[in-house]
C-alpha cells in the first residue's frame, strides 16, 4: 500500500445507517473519496478524505467544454473475506485512452492502482456479501481551470469514490433499436468514456422507456443497419450456437467485461466472433429461430439478458432465460472469479490487503 497517500478518516461513520438489503444502484455512498490535482503540469497531494462535496467555480472549464473522463469497476470479496479487484490493468489502460482522446492527462498507473487499492481497503466493511452486489468503484477526473475559452484545461483533479450496490438489473430488458438518433461515429468520442457521450443517450433512451421499452440499442448511422451498443453496455448475439458482437471499430466502447467474455468462452471452446453485426442479419436469425441470445455486458450487470426488441414496429422475442446457456455460464464464471469460487486462470484477481493504512 503506498504511504504517500495521505489519509484522513471521517469522524463518524454511516455505515451503520445502511440496510444491506435495500442497496440501489449509485445511490448508497461509503464514507471516504480518494482526491488528487494536476497541477503544474504533474499530480500532487493525493489523499483520501471524508466523503462530501467538492467545491467548483462557476467558471469551471468542465461545466462549460465537458472535458470529463470516468471508469467504473468493482470490488467484490472471496469466501475467506477479502477484497479482490477484476482487471486492475485494463482500468488503467482505459481511462487513460479516455484522457488522450479527450486532451487530459494520463494518470500514472502506480497512482491509480494505489489510490484504489488504498480505497477499498479503507471502505472494505462497506463491501456487500450478498449475491450479485458488490463494491461499485468510480475513478473520475475533470477539468478544473477557472476560465471561459474553448481549450484545453492546464488543471484537473482525479476523484474515486465508492457505493456499495445491489443488482444492477433485476429482470431482462426489452430493446428498441434506435433509427433516429446515434451513439457515435467514426472520428467521434465512442471509445471514450466521457460524460458527453451519455448525455447525448439521455433522450433517446427516454423516448424508447416512453414507448415501453428499457433502453435502446444503438445502430450506426446514417444507415442505421450496423448494430453498435445496447444502452450503456456492449452487445452480444447468440446464433445458431455462436457467441458474436460487433468488433471494436473506433466507435463502440473497449469494455473490460466484453473483453473478458472473448477470453473467457474461447479459452471453453466456444465459437466467438467480433465482426460488423447488421440489424437485417438479427431479423433474419430471429425468423429463421436462430436468435437464442441476446445480452448486454458491462461492469454493473455483467450480463443484461434481452427478452425483446423492437425494429420498425416488428418485435422479436427471444427464448425465456431458462433456456440461455451462454449467457447464464458467463455471468457465473465472471462472478464466480471475482468471489474465488471459479480459480483464475487469467491472472485477472488482486487481493487487496486491509490494514496498516497511514492517518494524517
Amino acid at each position: 500500500m503506498s504511504t504517500n497517500i495521505k489519509i484522513t478518516r471521517t469522524t463518524k461513520s454511516r455505515l451503520p445507517e445502511v440496510d444491506f438489503n435495500y442497496l440501489p444502484f449509485g445511490k448508497v455512498f461509503t464514507d471516504h473519496m480518494f482526491i488528487a490535482d494536476y497541477i503544474g503540469g504533474q499530480w500532487v497531494n493525493p489523499r483520501i478524505e471524508p466523503f462530501g462535496p467538492v467545491y467548483m467555480h462557476p467558471a469551471s472549464m468542465v461545466l462549460h467544454y465537458s472535458q470529463t473522463i470516468f471508469e467504473g469497476m468493482k470490488a467484490g470479496r472471496n469466501y475467506d473475506g477479502q477484497p479482490m479487484l477484476f482487471r486492475l490493468d485494463k482500468h488503467v489502460e482505459r481511462i487513460n485512452a479516455s484522457a488522450r482522446r479527450m486532451c487530459m492527462p494520463e494518470i500514472p498507473g502506480d497512482l491509480f492502482k494505489d489510490a484504489i487499492r488504498t480505497q477499498v481497503a479503507l471502505e472494505a466493511d462497506w463491501i456487500p456479501t450478498m449475491e450479485d452486489s458488490s463494491l461499485y468503484i468510480r475513478p473520475f477526473m475533470y477539468a478544473t481551470d477557472e476560465f471561459i475559452g474553448v481549450r484545453p484545461s492546464e488543471t484537473y483533479r482525479f476523484v474515486i469514490f465508492t457505493c456499495p450496490t445491489g443488482p444492477y438489473y433485476d429482470k431482462p430488458v426489452r430493446l428498441l433499436a434506435e433509427t433516429s438518433y446515434i451513439r457515435a461515429a467514426q472520428g467521434g468520442t465512442g471509445e471514450a468514456k466521457t460524460g458527453g457521450n451519455y448525455a447525448a443517450s439521455l433522450l433517446p433512451a427516454t423516448l424508447a422507456v416512453k414507448q415501453g421499452f428499457d433502453q435502446v440499442m444503438w445502430l450506426e448511422g446514417p444507415e442505421f443497419k450496423n448494430v453498435q451498443e445496447s444502452g450503456t453496455m456492449n452487445i452480444f448475439f447468440v446464433i445458431d450456437g455462436k457467441l458474436i458482437t460487433p468488433g471494436t471499430d473506433g466507435t463502440i466502447l473497449r469494455g473490460i467485461t466484453r473483453d473478458s467474455i472473448i477470453q473467457l468462452m474461447r479459452a471453453k471452446g466456444y465459437t466467438v466472433e467480433e465482426r460488423t453485426v447488421t440489424i437485417d442479419e438479427i431479423v433474419a436469425a430471429h425468423k429463421a429461430g436462430k436468435l437464442q441470445e441476446c445480452f448486454g455486458a458491462g461492469t454493473a450487470a455483467v450480463v443484461s439478458h434481452v427478452s425483446e426488441i423492437s425494429y420498425q414496429g416488428e418485435l422479436m422475442t427471444l427464448p425465456g432465460m431458462e433456456t440461455r446457456e451462454i449467457g447464464n455460464l458467463i455471468k457465473s464464471e465472471i462472478n464466480g472469479l471475482r468471489n474465488g469460487i471459479v480459480k483464475d486462470e487469467f491472472g485477472w484477481i488482486e487481493a487487496v490487503e486491509v490494514g496498516n493504512l497511514q492517518l494524517a
